[in-house]
């Protein structure tokens, strides 16, 4: 039987799953994500309800009426291809005609009154083996030998006005066919399990494939920090987008502004929600707080079936250029297969950790074609453990460390003073704001534990770590009321003791 995944027709033999499909052609595709099934082109557009026709001149837009005889629009639905490559018949004042082609529908003779932008079938000499569809340009009475089911009026011009009033009998209708919408899609598409058997025409989609836009390189790389995984979960959907929100709160600056057509990705970058990420299932104008970062490719046809709480797979191209992390080698050969030119900075040995990139963001890198990249020492790097149990103040760590979207952040000492036994980092008051008490120490503050200063006391943000055990106060000096702890540091601690105040320390997550 053929199929097709992601677009890619395959046969295979009747009883395949979806399993069968993906693993023949490889598909992208990560365990637990949605999976799309459409059950075939005709059972899409069956549900499709607006037709493009792509006229020399420009494109015309014709939506079906909710209560069109169902005879008309089978019609439509069974021939418009037919008018494809057709001259436009005649034009005058009040209508233009395009066809002729042979149809089963049955002329009347009756004079019938038409509205502007009406879309009907013409039966020419009252027969139907002259079959013209009629673009009404403005009210008047009229006996085309349309069918008497609702005057022959099957649909209504809903886009391309302008052209239709520019076309003359030298034009030519170039192609026909129909406009996918959310809605034609979803009513013929399933959420399916990858045993699921396929059928005869079905179309499965995996994954969707998006391509950034170079023009927005901070929302570019913000994204690409969404999609560290590989996948993406869905925060919010409606028939006008789909949300991503698991960055929201982190600020951008304001880059390309342009329509948020179908397929459009954007980055909220001012006012309420800033830091989210948008994928538009219809148009929308553009709008000043709305980053255009780049475009689906392939796959939006999954994005229309993707619901709350779904987890999508997606592909970019270019992908991540990231080397934070990364061994200087490792970087030098990650560099090198993605035709980047590496200048090693700082501690140049092939064994040294590469703590800062510049530039930083992955546009910017392809476009200048080289890379700087800055190593310190292995065991310069502090690795750390989060919590669960102190969700805001886990946040705003990771959020001043620039943690939430780099595999290593750092922090810029504020206090270190030989024999008191811990270290203080700089806080940032206008991310600190609703630091509320959570998971507050009982008896013991640990060595290593990492602890941030909450809202009930002055210094409300500051970050800092004990070397040894404290049953009094917390990592920032605060009593215990006033700590946060978030986590705790799992490799590095016994180098904490070495830096002094203004210095910067690296930070990664633990492996």
């Amino acid at each position: 039987m053929l199929v097709k995944i992601n677009g890619e027709k395959i046969e295979l033999p009747e009883g395949s799953t979806i399993q069968d499909a993906i693993n023949v052609v490889g598909a992208p595709y990560l365990p637990g994500c949605v999976l799309g099934l459409v059950k075939g082109t005709e059972e899409v557009e069956k549900h499709v309800n607006k037709y493009s026709l792509k006229t020399n001149k420009g494109s015309i837009i014709i939506e079906i009426l909710e209560d069109a005889p169902e005879k008309l629009v089978s019609t439509w639905k069974e021939r418009y291809k037919e008018f494809s490559k057709m001259g436009v018949r005649w034009t005058t004042s009040q209508e233009v005609a395009i066809g002729p082609i042979v149809t089963e529908l049955t002329p009347s003779r009756e004079k019938y009154r038409y509205h502007r932008w009406d879309v009907l079938f013409s039966l020419s000499g009252f027969t139907a083996d002259a079959t013209h569809l009629i673009l009404s340009m403005g009210e008047h009475e009229a006996t085309y030998g349309a069918p008497e089911e609702n005057r022959g009026v099957f649909a209504r011009v809903v886009g391309g006005k302008r052209t239709i009033l520019k076309l003359t009998d030298d034009d030519e209708i170039l192609k026909v066919k129909p406009v996918l919408e959310r809605e034609s899609i979803v009513k013929s598409a399933a959420i399916t399990n990858l045993e699921t058997l396929l059928e005869e025409g079905n179309q499965i989609y995996t994954y969707v494939q998006v391509k950034p836009n170079p023009n927005s390189p901070q929302s570019v790389e913000h994204f690409y920090a969404l999609l560290d995984s590989g996948k993406i979960r869905v925060d919010y959907d409606s028939n006008t987008f789909v949300g991503f929100y698991a960055l929201q709160g982190l600020k951008k600056e304001t880059e390309q502004i342009d329509q948020r057509k179908r397929g459009t990705i954007t980055f909220r970058n001012t006012g309420k929600g800033v830091g989210r990420v948008y994928i538009y299932r219809e148009d929308r104008v553009s709008t000043p707080s709305h980053n255009v970062l780049g475009k689906v490719e392939n796959g939006m046809q999954l994005l229309d079936i993707a619901s709350y709480g779904d987890e999508v797979t997606f592909k970019t191209s270019p992908g991540r250029i990231m080397t934070l992390a990364m061994t200087q080698k490792e970087a030098e050969e990650f560099l090198k297969e993605n035709g980047i030119k590496q200048v090693r900075e700082g501690l140049e040995d092939d064994q040294a950790v590469v703590v800062r990139q510049e530039p930083h963001f992955t546009m910017e890198i392809i476009d200048k074609g080289e890379v700087k990249t800055f190593g310190i020492p292995e065991e310069d790097i502090v690795h750390i453990e989060l919590g669960n149990q102190s969700p805001r103040s886990a946040w705003y760590f990771q959020k001043i460390t620039g943690l939430l979207d780099s595999p290593v952040g750092s922090l810029d000492v504020h206090f270190a003073f030989p024999g008191m036994k811990l270290v203080m980092f700089k806080s940032v008051p206008k991310e600190s704001k609703g630091l509320i008490p959570e998971y507050t120490p009982k008896d013991v503050v640990k060595a290593g534990e990492i602890g941030v200063t909450n809202m009930s006391r002055r210094h409300i943000g500051m970050v800092g770590v004990r070397f040894e055990d404290n049953n009094e106060f917390g990592p920032t000096g605060e009593p215990f009321q006033g700590t946060n702890i978030i986590g705790k540091v799992v490799r590095g601690l016994e180098d904490l003791e070495k830096y002094k105040e203004g210095d910067t320390i690296y930070v990664t997550r633990k492996k």
